[in-house]
């Protein structure tokens, strides 16, 4: 994606999909490699959809900063006691 230039400079461990050229085709090892990081963005992205449910997540949080991160704590807490 193009929303993606640069990324690397700002964030090092970000991964990014191999594109092909006209010139230059994708390998097999690259098309596995981008299904593989295709797999591990769907999960994060079914993941943030999941969370969002909460109206503290979806929409602008108004009340002290403080205690934002508890509560996130708490959501992922019952996110996660969901899976388990």
């Amino acid at each position: 994606d193009s929303g993606y230039q640069g990324i690397q400079q700002t964030h090092a461990n970000s991964q990014l999909p191999k594109k092909k050229t006209k010139l230059k085709p994708l390998t097999k090892a690259d098309k596995k490699a981008n299904r593989k990081l295709s797999s591990k963005r769907v999960t994060n992205e079914h993941v943030i959809g999941k969370l969002k449910c909460f109206k503290i997540l979806s929409c602008r949080y108004r009340n002290r900063r403080k205690r934002f991160g508890l509560r996130v704590n708490l959501i992922s807490a019952i996110y996660n006691f969901e899976l388990g």
